[in-house]
C-alpha cells in the first residue's frame, strides 16, 4: 500500500520539477513551495524564536514537556530548504514525542562553505546548554545533510568535552561524500537525490576540501562514546550505503545503534508523512526511541 503512495506521490512531484540552471535564491525559492501545502500536525504550536544567536522554529505540542528538547537539523544538501519546509516532520515529531523541538536555520552554500553549516549546528546545541537545557534532556535530529550535521555536532561535543545529547535519530544521513559506497553505484533510478543535483550541492559546500575531512563529514570518525543511535534509510536511495556503513560503524565502536530499512521507500520519505504510512512510521518511530532515552534519564 505504502509504495503506491509512494508512486503516486513521485508523480504529483514530477509535475514541479526543479527549474534549470536555477540561481541559488530561484532555487530556494522552488525548495520552499515543496510542502507548503502539506498538512501539519494538529494540537502543536510553532513560533518563531531564537537559541542564543540561532533563528529557527519552536514547536510545543499540547500538554509537551517544555523542558526536552529535540534539536532537529534540516535536509537539503547545505544549500536550500530550511526550518520552514521541515514544518511537516518537526511538528509531527514533536506531537509524537510529546517533547519540544528547535528547528533552527543555518548558514547554506554557496554563500557560506564549508564549515559554516557544522559550525552553525555545533553552536545550537552550545546555546542550547547555556540556555537552561541539560544534555540529558536534549536529543539531536536530522535527516540528509542535517542528519550529516546532527552526528558531527554530538562528535564534537564528545571531543572538547561537553555533556552529550541523550540520543541521536537520524534519517538517511549524507556522509559519504567520497562515494565509496557501492549504493552510490548499483542504485541508478533514485527519484530523488539526483547525480548532477546532489554533485551540485557538494562542490557548493566543499568546494576545494577533501571529500573525508572532518570538517565535512563525521563518517571517518571515532564513534565510542556517542550516545544510542537511531538509523533510518530507504532501501530505494542512492545514500543507502551511508546509513548501513554507519550503524556497522557505530556498532563496532560499542554504541547502541538501531538500524532500520524501509523497504522501497526513496530518501526524505519523512517529508511525505501525513501522505505516507511509511514516511509517519519513521518519525514516530524516532519519537518513541528519543522518549525512551530521555525518560530513562
Amino acid at each position: 500500500m505504502s509504495k503506491q503512495q509512494l508512486a503516486q506521490l513521485l508523480e504529483l512531484s514530477a509535475q514541479n520539477p526543479p527549474p534549470a540552471n536555477a540561481t541559488p535564491p530561484v532555487l530556494r525559492a522552488w525548495a520552499e513551495t515543496i510542502t507548503s501545502h502539506t498538512p501539519l500536525a494538529e494540537r502543536v504550536t510553532i513560533s518563531r524564536t531564537s537559541i542564543g544567536p540561532y533563528q529557527g522554529d519552536l514547536i510545543l505540542p499540547e500538554n509537551g514537556d517544555p523542558s526536552r528538547l529535540i534539536i532537529y537539523y534540516h535536509g537539503g544538501g547545505f544549500f536550500i530548504f530550511s526550518a520552514a519546509t521541515y514544518r511537516v516532520t518537526t511538528t509531527n515529531l514533536a506531537r509524537a514525542a510529546g517533547i519540544a523541538v528547535f528547528a533552527p536555520d543555518y548558514r547554506l552554500a554557496p554563500e557560506h562553505p564549508a564549515p559554516a553549516a557544522h559550525d552553525d549546528a555545533f553552536g545550537v546545541y552550545q546555546a542550547a546548554l547555556l540556555h537552561g537545557y541539560t544534555a540529558d534532556k536534549i536529543a539531536l535530529a536530522g535527516d540528509s545533510a542535517g542528519g550529516n550535521l546532527a552526528l558531527a555536532t554530538a562528535v564534537r561535543a564528545r571531543d572538547a568535552k561537553l555533556p552529550l545529547p541523550c540520543a541521536l535519530a537520524l534519517f538517511s544521513p549524507w556522509l559519504d561524500f567520497a562515494e565509496e559506497g557501492e549504493s552510490y553505484r548499483r542504485i541508478t533510478d533514485d527519484p530523488v537525490t539526483l547525480r548532477p543535483m546532489l554533485d551540485q550541492f557538494k562542490q557548493a559546500y566543499l568546494v576545494d576540501r577533501d571529500r573525508k575531512s572532518p570538517e565535512v563529514t563525521p563518517f571517518d570518525a571515532d564513534f565510542r562514546g556517542l550516545p544510542p543511535t537511531l538509523v533510518h534509510v530507504g532501501s530505494w536511495e542512492r545514500l543507502h550505503d551511508d546509513s548501513t556503513t554507519l550503524a556497522a560503524r557505530l556498532k563496532a565502536a560499542g554504541v547502541s545503534t538501531e538500524l532500520k530499512i524501509f523497504d522501497g521507500m526513496c530518501h526524505g520519505m519523512q517529508l511525505f508523512a501525513p501522505m505516507l504510512d511509511e514516511g509517519m512510521a519513521s518519525i514516530e518511530q524516532a519519537a518513541r526511541f528519543i522518549r525512551s532515552h530521555e525518560v530513562s534519564q
